[in-house]
């Protein structure tokens, strides 16, 4: 079973972020992943992970799409690709109004017509066309590429949530990334993915399909699964997150948890995700378990992404790369 690796929270210097590279690639990891909010610049850090190693494929999982221009990103996803031809993945996402709007000071619009534009437009751009666009959200003029085009040109992954999402993943994308979303709810999102390339004129086989899996390989389980629910409490009050669980069968719990946080009893909505939302939503136990729950979301068709998690803490370290080693 493929198995990529998240390399975005394992608690450790950005000197030692080409060792762990290295070391994912003897490993056998397929693909190392890297993430972007407030701490590390996904485009540095992957070119740091794609310069150190030789085989191992790299993608931002995933960077806001309304945070740098498309024009910009097609550079980079060019940039990329020549750097290691062929292992580069530019993965984008809608974000939210915290990230764009409050963090960024730009305008929000959870839009997927901002997304299948910025596709077009990145595209063209790291074929070295000249841009000449005119849409919603984009309005450009006579850009064009001053270096060759790469080959194989960089692919794009979308993270998807909700149908739209994923049958515009379908359609325009490369590859598709989940994210928060049980094993049993992955053959639902693969069907819109399913539809989305059909509108295309593509098969499913056409789109890789990648999902984060939040494990902790662990002796202790209970305060890493307290840790994973305070976690998972800080999407479930988020309207977006908060209808996807429930459409996943957690609507007891959503409602739980919001009508507690409302209330401002905080503990209350922790303790309102229940037993089988942490075994839903993540993998905490010895590494025989954590392998045999991640193989659940191999079954309908997606890779793993072990995403490494732990409580914080001084130990944090020592768990982060102890669940790293125990894959794949």
């Amino acid at each position: 079973m493929p198995i990529d690796i998240a390399l975005i929270s394992l608690a450790t210097p950005i000197a030692e972020f080409p060792a762990i590279a290295r070391e994912a690639e003897t490993r056998g990891y397929r693909t190392a992943w890297v993430g972007e909010a407030s701490g590390a610049e996904a485009i540095v850090l992957s070119t740091l992970i794609a310069t150190h190693t030789q085989t191992l494929k790299v993608a931002s999982g995933v960077i806001p799409v309304q945070t740098r221009t498309p024009i910009v990103y097609g550079q980079a996803a060019a940039t990329l690709a020549h750097l290691a031809p062929g292992r580069f993945a530019l993965g984008l996402g809608l974000s939210s109004e915290i990230i764009v709007g409050q963090w960024h000071g730009l305008p929000f619009t959870p839009s997927i017509q901002q997304m299948r534009e910025a596709v077009q437009i990145i595209r063209m751009t790291a074929a070295g066309e000249r841009v000449n666009f005119e849409g919603r959200f984009y309005r450009l003029k006579n850009f064009r590429l001053a270096m060759p085009a790469p080959s194989p040109a960089p692919r794009i992954y979308l993270a998807a949530l909700g149908p739209r999402m994923c049958e515009l993943a379908g359609e325009v994308a490369d590859g598709v990334l989940f994210t928060w979303i049980p094993a049993a709810a992955v053959p639902a999102s693969l069907r819109h993915v399913e539809t989305g390339a059909r509108r295309a004129g593509r098969s499913l086989a056409d789109v890789d399909v990648a999902v984060y899996v939040r494990t902790c390989v662990t002796d202790e389980r209970e305060p890493v699964r307290e840790a994973l629910a305070r976690d998972i409490t800080g999407y479930a009050i988020v309207n977006a997150y908060a209808r996807f669980f429930a459409e996943c069968g957690f609507a007891e719990e959503v409602e739980a948890v919001n009508s507690a946080w409302q209330a401002g009893d905080r503990a209350g909505a922790v303790k309102g995700i229940s037993e089988r939302v942490l075994d839903g939503l993540g993998a905490v136990g010895s590494a025989d378990f954590c392998r045999e729950h991640i193989g659940a979301f191999a079954r309908p068709g997606a890779t793993p992404v072990v995403l490494p998690f732990a409580p914080p803490g001084p130990a944090a370290r020592g768990s982060l790369l102890r669940t790293f080693r125990a894959f794949p």
